[in-house]
């Protein structure tokens, strides 16, 4: 029969409580036993030795000092009155006796006797004292042994009780943890026994009722979830692009049919396993794992040879969240890469330029032949022009200059998309492409108005950059801020070194960009809303481009109504 718990812990605690207990009042009743024979000792026996002692000094000065007579009889006083011994009546009485006798004739024979009654009743005390020692001793060695014996009693009673009381209680308790961990791992056939356990015998119960009900949801459920699965997995096969899921340790999931294809894997080798472990051996898979991990800030396509020719495909990465209905967070559970097909798109772009490459070099020559047309014109050889006629000739070399310069940025920009953009660096000091693009913005600067200030300090580190094409840059980020700068205003053109970096600026004091497009005026064919200067939004696409190429980065600073600052910069 077992006892229930709370049964094991009251008997264990109270019989614990028990043997304290009766350990403390055996170690009170001898200690005060102990204190009792001390006390006799020290009340009865200590006071006749000093009382004795005092008329021992007395009597030796009773000759000469007048009030030794009157101590000695005061401490007699004392001691009759203090008789605590069988024999120490007797021994005081003849004390006195002899102490009279040596009153009526005071001599050194009746004092010697005086002194010998009073040795009388100091060893008397002084065997009394040590009988009591004695009596004190074996009570401080019973008391011990039965505080021993008491002490081990219960620390061999309290040791069994540590051995077998917890391990009573922790066997329903272990027995149910299994039973529970059983049910975590998806083993619904776990059944708990703890019939010999009254408290637990309702959770066991319950237990078991939980078990047989998961048991048969997941036998009526288990067709209804392969089915699920197969329907979900239909679903991804069906989509035309590859798509990959991945959970949060990185394992995948599910690939459909185009995935594995461009993968050149096989579905039985692929579920369930590691994508880091298969991309050892995947040269795709390692650059999409490793670009999940760190994102390419350029998000370039991939480039796969598939479909029995070379495609382009855009990878997306899609972050998947569950939502806990208990704490309302989002929490992360994997991933899914998403591979869009582009080489549609991507041939396109690539006609596209190839178009504008074509259209822009054969715009070169009839726009060419307009140039010296007007120039011819220009000619007095030739003949005069009226008034009229040199306006218009003066239009048509304005719109020809503007057309040979789309073109120009036309053709820069086709060398960028089709990768023909070569460099050609050189030591370079920054203060000859500032002076560069001064110069060749100084008939329009005139034309304006403005004022150009350079901001230069006395050192500074020299660029490896193409001069060509940086210059080029400046010039164009120059133009622009005469063409936004208002009549008779101001350009700020410099450089200036900050640590390992080098920026050079433009800056003006001219409206202002809207901070909502600092980022999209570097996009091919952006214009600022409500802006009336005239251009193919092609030149700060341009520039990005020719900085990027050099490892450099370009921004603005600009607000609303207090001009803009370009900041080109270089790492050194």
């Amino acid at each position: 029969m077992h006892l229930k718990i709370k049964t094991k812990l009251t008997y264990g605690i109270g019989l614990l409580f028990a043997m304290i207990v009766l350990l403390g009042c055996l170690s009170v009743e001898n200690i005060l036993n102990m204190s009792s024979d001390t006390q006799n000792i020290l009340a009865d026996n200590y006071n006749s030795l000093l009382y004795s002692r005092r008329m021992l000094d007395a009597l030796e000065r009773i000759k000469t000092d007048p009030v030794a007579r009157s101590e000695f009889e005061k401490n007699l006083e004392l001691q009759k009155k203090n008789i605590t011994e069988v024999d120490e009546n007797a021994a005081t009485s003849y004390l006195a006796m002899r102490y009279e006798s040596m009153l009526k004739d005071r001599n050194d024979t009746t004092i010697q006797r005086v002194r010998i009654a009073l040795n009388q009743v100091m060893s008397l005390n002084m065997a009394s004292i040590y009988r009591k020692s004695q009596v004190a001793e074996s009570t401080a060695h019973q008391a011990l042994l039965w505080i021993g014996v008491i002490g081990v009693l219960c620390i061999l009673i309290a040791f069994v009780f540590l051995i077998k009381l917890p391990r009573s209680i922790d066997a329903p308790i272990r027995k149910l943890k299994d039973g529970i961990m059983g049910i975590a791992n998806h083993n619904y056939e776990k059944r708990l026994d703890l019939g010999g356990y009254e408290e637990f015998a309702e959770v066991a119960n319950s237990f078991n009722r939980m078990a047989e009900h998961l048991a048969e949801y997941r036998k009526s459920t288990l067709a209804d979830i392969i089915q699920a699965k197969k329907y979900i997995e239909a679903i991804v096969n069906s989509i035309n692009e590859p798509i990959i899921g991945l959970n949060g340790d990185r394992s995948i999931l599910f690939a459909n049919d185009e995935a594995l294809t461009i993968l050149n894997l096989k579905r039985e080798n692929v579920i369930g396993k590691s994508a880091a472990e298969l991309a050892l051996k995947n040269d795709l898979l390692r650059r999409l794992i490793r670009e999940l991990i760190q994102p390419n800030e350029k998000n370039e396509p991939l480039k796969i040879y598939a479909d029995n020719k070379e495609s382009y495909f855009q990878a997306k990465y899609i972050p998947i969240h569950v939502s806990d209905e208990d704490t309302m967070k989002n929490q992360y559970v994997g991933d899914v890469i998403l591979l869009k097909n582009i080489t549609e798109f991507k041939e396109l772009d690539s006609a596209k330029t190839t178009f504008i490459s074509t259209i822009s070099h054969e715009l070169k020559t009839p726009i060419a032949a307009i140039m010296m047309s007007l120039k011819l014109l220009d000619d007095n050889r030739v003949g005069d022009m009226n008034d009229e006629q040199k306006t218009l000739t003066q239009s048509i070399k304005e719109s020809s200059d503007r057309l040979l310069e789309i073109t120009g940025e036309l053709l820069k920009m086709t060398q960028v998309e089709t990768g023909k953009l070569q460099l050609n660096p050189k030591i370079t000091k920054p203060i000859e492409l500032i002076d560069y693009a001064i110069k060749a913005n100084r008939v329009q600067a005139e034309r304006f108005g403005c004022h150009i200030e350079v901001e230069y300090p006395e050192k500074i580190s020299k660029l490896f950059v193409d001069s060509e094409k940086i210059a080029w840059v400046l010039t164009n980020l120059l133009s622009n801020a005469i063409h936004y700068t208002p009549e008779n205003g101001r350009i700020i053109i410099g450089a200036r070194q900050l640590d390992k970096a080098i920026d050079i600026f433009v800056q003006d004091f001219g409206k202002g960009i809207d901070p909502r497009y600092h980022q999209s005026i570097f996009d091919r064919y952006f214009r600022v809303p409500g802006t009336k200067v005239q251009g193919s939004g092609l030149g700060l696409a341009i520039s990005k481009d020719f900085v990027e190429a050099h490892g450099g980065t370009i921004r603005v600073d600009s607000e609303v109504g207090k001009g803009s600052t370009f900041v080109i910069r270089f790492v050194i």
